[in-house]
């Protein structure tokens, strides 16, 4: 395949958001040229201009001109503006995935990720994703940092244990592309290598039928998340239709406010869920007591990846 916008400096851009990610990068590396090439130029005139030629020879006094320093103040802050207003409206777009996006969940562990799809299908070390579809990875870790890169989408996001992280990305290419870890997580940190492969979508539906087919015992996050939520007896304490009984509902509670006993006041996503269930004592509910009991903690990655996803259904 033809290399699409590959330079020097940079592979191949092959998502949606690389193209600007990659305007930017130049802006700042052709100004730090320009800038560059200005000092170093001046630096070589002023070294040949007064150049001292005789032992007594003195130079004549200088003054200082309002003007150059005005403008050595005034046109670095206007740099540094246009980088901060364009870097910051670019992060903003990179931070928010599109309501319409295809959510897959991503655990990094020594030495390797394992990617799981909606319909229950496991991928280790393969990404199989649609062009032209927004993606959006929910990732977490089971044991140290971990730091996920695919270089040519210019996607590179840290992987933390105990909490959740996101990061999405619009395809533009099929192909299969490298995927890394940035993060140095022990002896084979060099070795946890995975591929992405981008598919059109009919051949992308193929593989997610054959792959669901050859995981039957593997349910769906929300299928499994409701069968936890039966096993746990979770129904003795939150309802599913809103009523109030000893917990709060968990009819729309992904995504509402949250109103804590000290005033404080937290959105439910999916790191605030994580933490009610691993430690429920953090933050009360104002009008509710702490009558959860802490042997949730032990469940395992998945089952708590699985009760997020089915209150996360609750709506």
């Amino acid at each position: 395949m033809e290399d699409k916008g590959a330079t020097t400096w940079m592979p191949e851009a092959l998502s949606t958001m690389a193209p600007e990610i990659d305007s930017l990068f130049y802006f700042v590396f052709w100004v730090s040229v320009i800038i560059f090439v200005a000092v170093m130029g001046a630096m070589a005139y002023f070294v040949i201009k007064y150049k001292r030629t005789h032992p007594n020879e003195r130079t004549e006094h200088v003054e200082e001109s309002k003007i150059l320093e005005t403008a050595w103040i005034v046109v670095p802050t206007i740099l540094v503006m246009i980088v901060f207003t364009w870097g910051f409206q670019s992060f903003i777009k990179m931070s928010s995935a599109p309501p319409d996006s295809y959510e897959i969940v991503v655990r990094g562990s020594k030495w390797q990720w394992n990617f799981e799809y909606p319909n229950g299908a496991i991928t280790v070390n393969e990404l199989h994703v649609p062009v032209d579809q927004p993606i959006k990875l929910k990732m977490s870790s089971t044991d140290v940092l971990h730091s996920f890169f695919i270089p040519v989408f210019r996607v590179k996001h840290d992987v933390l244990p105990n909490r959740y992280t996101s990061v999405w990305f619009e395809a533009t290419e099929t192909g299969e592309y490298d995927v890394f870890c940035t993060e140095y997580c022990g002896s084979l940190h060099s070795g946890m290598l995975a591929k992405v492969f981008i598919k059109n979508q009919s051949d992308f539906n193929t593989w997610l039928d054959e792959s669901a087919m050859g995981n039957l015992d593997e349910m769906p996050l929300p299928e499994l998340g409701e069968l936890l939520y039966q096993q746990q007896a979770c129904g003795g304490c939150h309802s599913l239709d809103g009523s109030r009984v000893v917990g709060p509902s968990f009819q729309g509670l992904y995504g509402s406010n949250r109103v804590f006993e000290d005033g404080s006041s937290a959105v439910a996503d999916d790191n605030y869920l994580r933490e009610s269930i691993l430690n429920p004592a953090a933050r009360i509910v104002e009008g509710y007591i702490n009558g959860m009991p802490p042997s949730y903690s032990g469940l395992s990655e998945r089952e708590l990846t699985a009760l997020i996803a089915f209150i996360e259904a609750q709506q």
